[in-house]
């Protein structure tokens, strides 16, 4: 399957989630990297019109999350958060956000993410680290 497809494939999965309501849009992946966008509007931003810090971690464990999925044999395994961090760094009131998440450790168990989410001028608006645990399917 081409790039393209797969990366309309992901999209279409994310129908009737969180992820759908937040307007978050699956990017570019490669080997060690997965990247998404998400809208600062009136679906992220929280009452005084700056992105909702919970926003910005929905849009990190989305990508960690989907990242590690990558990762493991869908068929028999499955990926779950464990825990997430997410530190503010920048506020945000709209256009886009940016996040790009790498591999921290891949485990046979144990997932460890790193999110960084920037603006639309490449400045750091939010890092965050999140830990996925591996289980079989029952």
């Amino acid at each position: 399957m081409n790039k393209n497809k797969a990366l309309q494939k992901l999209n279409d999965f994310q129908k009737n989630t969180i992820t759908e309501v937040l307007g978050i849009e699956i990017t570019d992946f490669g080997p060690d990297y997965f990247c998404g966008k998400m809208p600062v509007d009136h679906r992220t931003v929280q009452p005084y019109g700056l992105l909702h810090g919970g926003a910005s971690a929905v849009l990190a464990e989305t990508l960690g999350s989907i990242a590690g999925g990558m990762q493991v044999n869908l068929e028999t395994q499955s990926v779950v958060g464990v825990e997430i961090n997410c530190n503010h760094l920048r506020s945000a009131r709209d256009g886009w956000v940016y996040g790009k998440a790498t591999p921290v450790k891949i485990g046979r168990k144990i997932h460890v993410w790193n999110i960084e989410i920037k603006n639309e001028g490449d400045k750091l608006v939010a890092v965050s680290r999140l830990t996925l645990a591996v289980i079989d399917k029952k």
